[in-house]
């Protein structure tokens, strides 16, 4: 997918505040080892926090129209456009569209906040996931980057991270437990896959 050695272009799907993608944003900008550039952000959401986001950081924003059209060739139209060769998820909430998955195999990542193959599947999400770990007494819980396929929270993991879950916790400490792991390895994970895909591509 990647065709430019000199600049990567990703963009970002997310549904809600965008306090991920922000991080992602800002740590890519700070990094000098490969070229990236957030090019577009895609949103089922019309009035989410990641707008502000997206208009703070001059990025283009995609949002999905609540239509009866083909959703994945319309997004797939914007990547396209905007020759994405990568795609990040940052708490987007709806499942990707087949035939962007065709077109960007082993190219989209998503994270989860728990411990995959637990508290996974449509609705798991966000305080979701936290409560369900509190209420089922879980020791540990943690986050999942995994590459994503047709099923929800069932492609190839690539890094599972830990925290402890204690008898004093609720939804809203371990989420902000979640999100401290989400912050610190998320963007480090993204820039290593695309430095990586980088220097496969100078090797060939």
């Amino acid at each position: 997918m990647i065709q430019e050695l000199e600049n990567i272009q990703i963009a970002i799907f997310a549904s809600g505040n965008g306090t991920n993608a922000e991080n992602i944003i800002s740590y890519l900008k700070g990094i000098s080892n490969i070229q990236v550039s957030v090019s577009l952000i895609v949103s089922d959401k019309e009035n989410a926090g990641i707008h502000d986001v997206a208009f703070k950081n001059n990025i283009p924003i995609f949002v999905i129209p609540k239509s009866d059209i083909n959703i994945g060739d319309e997004i797939l139209k914007h990547l396209k456009n905007h020759q994405i060769e990568f795609i990040v998820l940052a708490g987007y909430l709806k499942k990707v569209p087949v035939n962007i998955l065709q077109a960007y195999e082993r190219n989209v990542i998503n994270i989860h906040p728990a411990l995959l193959p637990k508290y996974s599947g449509k609705g798991m999400y966000g305080k979701h996931v936290h409560e369900a770990v509190i209420e089922n007494k879980e020791t540990e819980s943690g986050i999942t980057i995994h590459f994503v396929d047709e099923i929800y929270d069932n492609g190839e993991i690539i890094l599972q991270e830990k925290c402890n879950v204690l008898s004093t916790d609720n939804a809203e400490t371990l989420g902000e437990k979640i999100h401290q792991l989400e912050y610190l390895h998320y963007p480090i994970v993204i820039a290593d896959i695309l430095e990586s895909k980088m220097n496969v591509k100078k090797n060939d």
